[in-house]
């Protein structure tokens, strides 16, 4: 089950093109959404890791982001 709304990612689509939304085009953006969203906190947790933390902090995601290209 997916853990981010497809209404949310309706509302996404919706505000930065103006368009109406499939139902099958939401589905596909939570998709990718949450593949991109579990490399991203991999790597930010590597990050966080070798830090010696046992808490992912902002400026883990950012970083893991930026090593990632997002």
């Amino acid at each position: 089950m997916a853990e981010i709304p497809i209404a949310a990612a309706d509302r996404i689509i919706r505000n930065v093109t103006g368009l109406r939304v499939g139902v099958d085009a939401a589905a596909a953006l939570v998709e990718v959404l949450e593949k991109k969203g579990s490399q991203l906190s991999i790597e930010a947790g590597k990050l966080s890791k070798h830090a010696r933390r046992k808490t992912v902090k902002a400026d883990d995601i950012k970083l893991a982001a930026e090593r990632l290209g997002m």
